[in-house]
């Protein structure tokens, strides 16, 4: 699940089925995979705004 959100947030466009064969081989059914990839796109989003607000930073 690890190596998936790695994958989703330096390149989403280079996740290929295998990645999902390998997270349902592990146990992860295909809900799992969505909310998997939903929090983890979630996360990425709200991080790049808050970057680009300067939300956070001393100055």
């Amino acid at each position: 699940m690890c190596e998936y959100v790695e994958q989703l947030t330096r390149d989403a466009t280079a996740i290929t089925p295998e990645h999902h064969a390998r997270l349902r081989a592990v146990g992860f059914d295909d809900r799992a995979i969505l909310q998997i990839t939903l929090i983890a796109a979630w996360f990425n989003y709200i991080n790049r705004v808050a970057d680009a607000l300067g939300v956070g930073r001393d100055s």
